[in-house]
């Protein structure tokens, strides 16, 4: 059977990572190189240097309430887009040690039918992963274009409050300025949607690794070849594959601990602000728009994040279930006490967390 690519379907998010200067290529990490100055470039311009003046400017306008509500709700967005940035740096080991694990043998799909039990999730998130896109996209186009759609542009005003340290309201300083708080949310926009990308397709891949060794315990024991050294080899490879699924757990946890915490805590206050920000902005203007994409956009992300968490807990719960669909019935006294170890040990399903401080469930996104 050929080899299945579990990469495929992020060939997009990591491009986009490369682009912003996110991903290195190849299985290695950071090296001394123009891709590393790419990378130090972009990532202190536009990913850093777009929130560093919107806070700045936040010490002028103080006495403003509207202001300061209209730059914090996006400012605390950003900050956690630089933890997120920061996080995939600092993981960037641990991230192409698990694109390396997909590759393995171990994590290949058996045969055609199991491709066809685990495909279905990968659409889903395929689904939920564009639904994100649309959104984000919603946004930027929304945040950049607000000026020009309420002909405020003529004052000279930009899609962010911002401080610079030169006259941003003349020519060419109001243009290029302009065009660098565009290019600082799209990059913004970018990591926030890459990270998210990240993060749920290894929620995914884990949840089909469930998937493809629920269909291996199955077929643990073959009655036709009634041969107890080829189950001891069947149950020795899904004991090595459930062990190696959580490590692969427990190293995507590494990476996305933080992210997720971070996530639903600015999420709390952002949507708050953001609600609150939609009173105070006239109905049906362009302002309105791009602040509604941007709830959408957080409410989705949010989204993502619980309904692949649930698909992990769901299919891991199903492998102790698994083995009484197989012909367990047949085996020697020995082979079922082989089994029992294994049920136990898959007793307690494998729940995906922030930090250990809750669960990541439909029931959290409620």
């Amino acid at each position: 059977m050929e080899k299945y690519d579990w990469k495929r379907i992020m060939n997009t998010n990591i491009i986009l990572l490369k682009i912003m200067g996110l991903w290195p290529g190849g299985n290695e990490t950071y090296k001394s190189n123009f891709y590393m100055l790419w990378s130090i470039f972009s990532i202190t311009l536009f990913t850093v240097g777009h929130p560093f003046f919107q806070t700045i400017n936040m010490i002028f306008i103080f006495d403003d309430f509207e202001a300061i509500i209209a730059t914090i709700y996006v400012t605390l967005s950003e900050f956690l887009i630089i933890l997120k940035a920061y996080l995939i740096i600092k993981n960037m080991k641990i991230l192409k040690q698990l694109m390396v694990t997909l590759e393995c043998d171990l994590f290949q799909p058996r045969n055609t039918e199991q491709i066809i039990l685990f495909e279905r999730g990968l659409k889903f998130w395929k689904l939920n992963i564009s639904l994100f896109w649309m959104m984000a996209a919603g946004t930027v186009f929304f945040w950049s274009t607000y000026p020009i759609f309420d002909n405020s542009v003529h004052e000279r005003r930009l899609p962010f409050l911002a401080w610079y340290p030169f006259n941003a309201k003349i020519s060419p300083y109001y243009e290029i300025t302009y065009i660098y708080q565009v290019i600082g949310i799209i990059f913004a926009a970018g990591t926030a949607l890459s990270a998210a990308a990240l993060v749920t397709a290894f929620y995914m891949y884990i949840a089909a690794q469930f998937i493809i060794l629920c269909d291996d315990v199955k077929y643990l024991y073959d009655i036709r070849k009634n041969s107890s050294t080829d189950f001891k080899m069947k149950l020795i490879n899904c004991v090595t594959h459930h062990r190696a699924i959580l490590k692969f757990a427990n190293d995507a946890s590494k990476f996305s601990n933080w992210i997720i915490f971070g996530q639903f805590f600015t999420s709390v206050i952002t949507l708050a602000l953001t609600m609150f920000q939609l009173t105070t902005v006239a109905a049906l203007s362009s302002e309105f728009f791009s602040l509604m994409a941007f709830l959408a956009a957080i409410t989705v992300e949010i989204f993502m994040f619980c309904w692949f968490g649930n698909e992990v807990e769901l299919e891991s719960a199903k492998v102790a279930y698994a083995v009484f669909e197989s012909e367990w019935i047949d085996t020697s006294s020995a082979q079922k006490k082989y089994i029992i170890f294994f049920v136990r040990r898959c007793q307690k399903p494998l729940k995906m967390s922030a930090l250990d401080l809750f669960y990541l469930s439909l029931d959290t996104f409620m």
